[in-house]
């Protein structure tokens, strides 16, 4: 359970604790993960003699803070081979995006209508005031996020004067040399069609990050159990996978390693059929102080939660094009895991990855000096994880008897993945391949 701490009236508090013992039963019978607000008076309560005998809670934990960890990578992971030898498009499934929400106006997902924006399916969970706004998004990364998974687009010629509907894409293209300047160098070209993985593949937002590209574990926890009603906890899968390209640091004072209730959550959503794919992190390379100095290095033991959970398939970052030559991004987030767990599980491309860019939103006005355009360049494992779970979309929308098969499916992927040669907590059991996962059943 997390509980936040809010003000409210002591007799209303103690009314609250002492509700009977049959009715907190039946909570507990229906809750899988609990995340509610209480005040200071209900934990008083709590506590009290008199009503030990009603408690029902077996744990308090934090509120962690989580925040936001195609064209060549397409071909890198065999997905342009999938689709033409296999058709394998992504029809019939859907997958969530735990983000900052996703611009459905963006042309991106026009041609195979992948975001139905009157679907009830879709929710904000950082507004508490009222129903927010899921398919809009301020920051850029969610709508970047869902591009690499699912949608296309090609150049339209009758349409030469919108820069948004124009497959225009800045690049980044090295950094100033001037100390007074230190700038990223940037271009911008035209694309004559772009492609997620898993083109036709649905999409729903759940926004559980604000438009800073920040929120709360709660708000992830909330949003898992959305999908386990969407879904009847397993019995109708309506959503088949879920992409977490978030996570907070991992804390030991606070917990066992991969069980936080994050991960508790996560492993739950995996037992009860639904593929959930999480970014490793972007804490693999740091700063070590000692007597002589600080030293930038690699750092081992950096996976963020929730991809500490056993059942997650937990994703690094590659080059993007290029990943035998170069290996693991140094940013990366390394294993093993702090109980000693081979993670990450797979590695797929996350260096400058070009995707969908969210109209007015505070990353692309930043990559691209302000000025419009359809797509831009980002780079981090949050787009080394889309990248597997477009993978796998695409896997399952022919591969139609492993669905709701979570745990099978994460065992086909890691045994048919490609071995980089590089240490195993570097780049788990490989850079993800369609083709042999498709092939291999």
């Amino acid at each position: 359970m997390v509980i936040k701490l809010v003000e409210i009236d002591r007799q209303e508090a103690q009314v609250m604790a002492c509700a009977t013992k049959a009715s907190q039963r039946e909570t507990a019978k229906q809750a899988s993960g609990s995340v509610g607000e209480v005040s200071q008076g209900v934990l008083d309560a709590i506590v009290d003699p008199d009503t030990l005998q009603f408690r029902t809670i077996h744990h308090i934990w934090p509120d962690f803070e989580v925040a936001s960890c195609i064209v060549q990578s397409i071909r890198t992971v065999k997905a342009d081979a999938a689709q033409n030898s296999f058709t394998a498009f992504g029809d019939g499934i859907t997958w969530a995006v735990m983000d900052i929400g996703i611009d459905v106006s963006h042309p991106h997902f026009e041609l195979h209508k992948n975001i139905d924006a009157a679907s009830p399916y879709h929710q904000d969970f950082t507004d508490p005031t009222g129903p927010g706004n899921p398919l809009k998004d301020e920051y850029g990364h969610g709508t970047h996020v869902a591009g690499i998974i699912a949608g296309e687009q090609s150049a339209d010629p009758s349409k030469p004067s919108d820069p948004a509907k124009r497959m225009a894409v800045w690049q980044e293209r090295g950094a100033s040399d001037d100390p007074a300047n230190k700038k990223t160098l940037s271009r911008k070209v035209e694309l004559k069609s772009i492609s997620g993985m898993a083109p036709k593949c649905k999409l729903v937002s759940l926004k559980v990050l604000n438009k800073f590209g920040s929120g709360s574990a709660s708000n992830v926890i909330a949003a898992i159990s959305h999908v386990q009603l969407l879904n009847g906890h397993g019995r109708d899968l309506k959503v088949h996978g879920v992409n977490l390209s978030l996570g907070h640091r991992f804390d030991p004072k606070w917990f066992a390693c991969g069980h936080s209730p994050l991960c508790v959550e996560v492993n739950r959503l995996v037992k009860s059929g639904v593929v959930v794919v999480v970014a490793a992190g972007n804490t693999g390379y740091g700063t070590l102080q000692s007597k002589e100095g600080a030293t930038d290095t690699c750092l081992d033991l950096t996976i963020n939660d929730p991809g500490n959970a056993e059942c997650a398939i937990t994703v690094g970052s590659t080059h993007r094009d290029s990943p035998h030559k170069y290996g693991v991004s140094y940013f990366s987030s390394k294993g093993p895991t702090g109980d000693g767990r081979y993670k990450p599980d797979l590695v797929a491309p996350g260096e400058k990855i070009i995707s969908c860019a969210a109209a007015n939103s505070t990353l692309v006005k930043d990559a691209t000096d302000g000025q419009e355009c359809a797509y831009f360049e980002s780079s981090g494992t949050s787009m080394a994880a889309p990248h597997v779970s477009g993978a796998i979309a695409a896997f399952l929308s022919i591969r139609t008897e492993y669905i709701g098969e979570a745990e099978k499916v994460k065992q086909i992927f890691t045994s048919t993945a490609t071995d980089l040669g590089r240490d195993r907590y570097f780049q788990g059991s490989g850079l993800v391949d369609l083709m042999r996962a498709i092939q291999s059943v």
